[in-house]
């Protein structure tokens, strides 16, 4: 039976979000836009239909500190996937807070935040547990360019929401990527590079709820239909696909259950389990997988704390079994609540 929220003496809930008064420098012109309002609002919603829990949001980080140390929440559900003032490079700090104030949390700690905002680390660990994963080179700020194949593709080794991923990250020669590398470095994710090889097959997600001990539930896979963008452009989910409207990447691009045997969709769901207890992830996380040219997936990169809003892959993971974005919040929030009552014994 699932916990209510009752069983954490102090209810209700607090929802931890970013602040939509700060500046934000991952969103089109650096604010909160109307789509990231309107997100908060369907959460809202979602939220009101599970029965036995009440809940509260806190939003403003000028005073979010302050407010947990002297009014504590019983539980919270971090979906400050913004970072701690909309900084992802302080996304790990709002759960250290809260595991220094003993308050209980759904969602990844401080340590696997930390090592997965470093998709080079990731790559590397999941290469030692025999998971495929494309050959790439990292790129220091004073390093210079590799040698490598064409097509190749560039984008930040630190950073999350597709941020500095373009149509220009596909690149086909060596003055192309010397042009891309360039333009990066001279952002504020641009620091660290990697160039990969550019693996032409499928794309895949993979989602995971549970905990190692506990069970898993795997998400039905899902796959990225590029069907209807136009043939001339690249096929890759840039940042104009999560931020405008007006994009084809936005307008054309869609997401389908991947079509896979039951025997791939296994396989790439214990290889998801295994490297899900290896970084020490909790409660919830997502897998993206991309095929090379004979259709072996190869990881991409790790999302613990994935996207909660109601049009993220998530969601369209548990649409494709009947379940609306309610039903994928309350097994997230009962695999968090699962968890913390076993800790706590």
């Amino acid at each position: 039976m699932a916990a209510r929220s009752h069983d954490w003496p102090g209810a209700p809930i607090a929802v931890l979000l970013g602040d939509p008064d700060l500046p934000d420098r991952s969103k089109p012109g650096g604010r909160f836009t109307a789509d990231d309002h309107d997100q908060v609002e369907r959460l809202r919603a979602a939220l009101e239909k599970l029965a036995g829990h009440a809940f509260e949001f806190r939003r403003d980080h000028g005073a979010l500190l302050e407010s947990l140390r002297a009014d504590p929440p019983a539980f919270a559900l971090n979906f400050c996937d913004t970072g701690f003032r909309n900084d992802a490079r302080q996304e790990l700090h709002v759960p250290a807070y809260l595991e220094l104030l003993g308050i209980p949390y759904s969602g990844s700690g401080p340590v696997p935040l930390g090592l997965c905002f470093d998709k080079a680390l990731v790559r590397a660990l999941a290469q030692s547990l025999g998971i495929p994963v494309p050959d790439e080179r990292l790129l220091g700020p004073a390093d210079d360019l590799p040698e490598v194949g064409f097509p190749a593709f560039v984008k930040p080794n630190r950073g999350d929401g597709s941020v500095g991923i373009t149509q220009r990250s596909l690149v086909h020669d060596a003055a192309q990527l010397a042009e891309v590398v360039a333009e990066l470095r001279r952002t504020p994710v641009g620091a660290e590079l990697l160039v990969q090889e550019f693996l032409p097959g499928a794309e895949y997600s993979v989602g995971i709820l549970g905990n190692p001990g506990l069970g898993f539930d795997v998400l039905p896979v899902l796959e990225v239909d590029y069907d209807a963008l136009d043939p001339a452009l690249p096929r890759l989910l840039d940042y104009d696909s999560k931020t405008d409207p007006e994009s084809p990447y936005w307008r054309d691009v869609r997401f389908r259950r991947a079509q896979l045997d039951a025997a791939a969709v296994r396989d790439l769901g214990a290889r998801c389990e295994t490297l899900f207890a290896r970084l020490g992830l909790r409660d919830y996380a997502r897998f993206d997988f991309r095929a090379d040219a004979g259709g072996r997936p190869k990881l991409m990169e790790v999302n613990p704390n994935p996207a909660w809003c109601h049009d993220g892959k998530l969601a369209h993971m548990a649409a494709q079994r009947g379940e609306d974005h309610a039903a994928l919040l309350s097994h997230v929030l009962e695999a968090a609540l699962r968890r913390c009552r076993a800790e706590r014994g």
